[in-house]
């Protein structure tokens, strides 16, 4: 469905940033060594990040920021909310609004692939002072991801005991996220690359129990099949009954699926990493937005089908917040079906899913603040970069946002990570509405300037309808989001404070950046779609692979290349 529009394997594929080096490089090519080349930095000026991801990193990465415990609990709310009709339709419309997104950003990221491309990109191809907001508003959705996941891990640790203190849980997993994030670029990606193929694993085995217990594989013997579609139904009434109810309720299950699919702003984030990101950024963007899709369209089908809108042990498991994955909808399914042993392997592999998608979150927001660092957005010295290439300070700082995740020494955890939904579903709405924009105006200067698209590395479907329309869904579901507290009995300050704080402070910081910069809004002919252009080729045309250390790391690298 989707295309790359240059046949850019056939170019010399290195990793060249400076004309020094590639005058080094061009010098001596077959003389120089791969882990020379691979030292080198990432392929624009000023950037000291290096190019290590690989593929199968990068692949992995996308997969493994997406997809945590969102997906295996917090899925079932969707469905006590609209029931399983609505929780199917409501994940399979909003993967179009991502693929739209997707399109988008692929677009931009693999003709210019540079660190925190999107985010940089706003203030290209719209306003400096709209780069500024959006970059700003990315870093702190990423940051406040952080302690959602740590909040995460504490609740599926506690599945099993009460032992372990809350602060001890938070403390240890906040080390070993420095620590991974700390040391050179290749120890991150591939510790998220089997992490995330955990995750992979996990969706598949889930989705295969859901076929076989519902034919009768279970110890029950219990044909159930689509049962619950007919009783209770496939639609469930939210606040009121009749067909408003059952609107409200596909309404928050739209909500629900709009905070829990992503996916390309994480592929994304890597091309300034990535090895070759000409040819790898392409495949990845396709490759991770049609696994995504599958395994949220069927595991929203899959927990529908083993589980009633109206279980009593999952609706006590949310409103009681339950521990682990005890209010996941397989868990309670296993559990109905007397299926034992299964649940613990379940939040042991969901315990594996939050702690990825954290480790991503890290990752992504230590180099959303370098990308600000780099555009002259935040402060100079957060340019510093060990000499593995790790923006040091900025990892630092990210995770001194994982200390809020002690908030919940004080509350209840379940309140805790329904205020970091709130505030992050915002954000994460306003990030891919400024891309969608972003794309648009991009679109506008290469027509403007006489560009044809054909000659791009990859040339998404259906444009500019479909930045048009992932820019009009996502501004709608932006303000949709808190809704709730203006039915009447439903106002909550904490959940109207989390939904729309950062819908008030964008503008303001659009605003703030606006009148001390005098920034001016881009034409479409004045654009600069250069800046940073020739650097990106130069590593290109000098590209040297690095070769697999051993034949499994060969067979990894071929089975995600």
């Amino acid at each position: 469905m989707l295309s790359t529009g240059v046949d850019i394997e056939g170019r010399p594929p290195t990793l060249v940033k400076t004309a020094a080096a590639a005058e080094k490089v061009a010098g001596s090519r077959t003389d120089i060594a791969h882990d020379e080349v691979a030292s080198l930095s990432s392929g624009t000026l000023g950037d000291n990040t290096h190019r290590k991801l690989k593929s199968r990193h990068i692949q992995l990465i996308g997969i493994g920021g997406t997809i945590g415990t969102a997906f295996y609990v917090q899925i079932g709310k969707g469905l006590l909310n609209g029931g399983p009709a609505s929780l199917f339709l409501a994940f399979t419309i909003w993967c179009t609004f991502i693929l739209a997104i997707t399109m988008c950003m692929a677009e931009m990221v693999t003709y210019l692939p540079i660190s925190s491309p999107f985010i940089r990109f706003a203030g290209r191809y719209v306003d400096e002072a709209f780069g500024f907001a959006a970059g700003w508003n990315f870093f702190i959705f990423e940051a406040a991801m952080v302690p959602f996941e740590l909040t995460a891990c504490n609740l599926i640790i506690h599945y099993w005991s009460d032992a372990v203190p809350v602060g001890g849980i938070i403390a240890i997993t906040l080390v070993i996220y420095g620590l991974v994030n700390l040391l050179a670029v290749e120890c991150y990606g591939e510790t998220e690359f089997w992490a995330a193929l955990g995750k992979f694993l996990l969706i598949v085995g889930l989705l295969i129990f859901t076929f076989i217990v519902m034919v009768g594989g279970n110890p029950l013997g219990d044909r159930f099949g689509f049962r619950y579609w007919k009783d209770p139904g496939a639609f469930t009434d939210l606040y009121y009954t009749g067909s408003l109810g059952r609107w409200l309720g596909f309404l928050q299950c739209l909500i629900q699926a709009s905070f829990t699919i992503a996916g390309p702003d994480y592929v994304a984030m890597a091309a300034g990493e990535a090895e070759n990101p000409r040819v790898v950024m392409p495949r990845a963007f396709n490759a991770v937005f049609y696994r995504l899709t599958a395994f949220f369209v069927l595991g929203s089908l899959a927990v529908g089908i083993l589980v009633p809108y109206n279980d009593a042990e999952m609706a006590l498991a949310f409103s009681s917040g339950a521990p682990g994955a005890a209010a996941s909808p397989y868990v309670v399914a296993m559990n109905r079906l007397r299926i034992r042993v299964l649940p613990d392997i379940v939040n042991a592999m969901v315990l594996t899913a939050a702690f990825s998608a954290g480790n991503s979150y890290v990752y992504c927001a230590s180099r959303s603040l370098y990308g600000l660092a780099l555009e002259g957005k935040a402060p100079k010295a957060l340019l510093k970069c060990t000499r593995s290439g790790v923006p040091i300070y900025c990892v630092m700082i990210v995770l001194c946002f994982g200390l809020l995740a002690f908030l919940q020494v004080s509350n209840s955890a379940a309140v805790v990570l329904s205020w970091f939904i709130s505030l992050m579903t915002a954000s994460q709405l306003i990030n891919y509405s400024v891309t969608c924009t972003s794309y648009l105006r991009w679109y506008a200067a290469l027509k403007a300037q006489g560009v044809s698209r054909d000659k791009l590395p990859y040339k998404g479907l259906f444009q500019p309808y479909a930045g048009w329309y992932g820019l009009c869904g996502c501004f709608v579901m932006t303000f949709v989001g808190g809704y709730t507290v203006f039915l009447p009995g439903q106002w909550s300050l904490p959940t109207f404070f989390f939904s729309y704080t950062m819908i008030g402070v964008c503008p303001v910081l659009f605003v703030v950046w606006k009148i001390v910069k005098k920034t001016k809004f881009h034409k479409a002919d004045e654009i600069d779609l250069h800046k940073n252009l020739d650097e990106v080729e130069e590593y290109q045309a000098n590209y040297v692979p690095t070769p697999s250390r051993n034949r499994f790391e060969w067979v990894l690298d071929w089975l995600f290349g």
